[in-house]
């Protein structure tokens, strides 16, 4: 496993904005724990319904949070229906998502050098 950052965030690659999902899913279950559906939604309406993933994308993605420790369940009852699985983030959870968005927030500002470049050199005149 890879870490990201010089203070390992405990992201299995090089660069945090390629587990985005990964922060996403620790950012929302820091406001609240919740189960894998209600999780699904959350990301379909947060992002305006442009992201949608499947089902199995996301429980392997849960599990696998879960084995790193970033996570933790419990079984919730649910009269007339089947048992939920809800997760909540742990300290280790709540550490990994503040590094790695520290570390987005660091190439954010060269992403947006580089948008101010090319805005001002390649948007409003063809460079011969």
């Amino acid at each position: 496993m890879t870490m990201c950052g010089p203070k390992n965030c405990g992201c299995w690659h090089n660069y945090p904005e390629r587990g985005w999902i990964q922060f996403l899913l620790m950012r929302i279950l820091y406001e609240k724990p919740m189960h894998g559906y209600q999780l699904l939604e959350e990301i379909e309406q947060r992002s305006g319904g442009y992201h949608k993933l499947e089902p199995g994308s996301i429980y392997t993605l849960l599990r696998r949070m879960e084995e790193r420790g970033f996570l933790e369940s419990k079984w919730e009852k649910v009269e007339g229906g089947p048992d939920r699985r809800i997760y909540h983030l742990t300290d280790k959870g709540i550490e990994a998502l503040k590094m790695g968005l520290e570390s987005i927030i660091k190439r954010k500002m060269l992403f947006e050098d580089l948008a101010k470049f090319y805005r001002e050199n390649f948007e409003k005149t063809e460079r011969r």
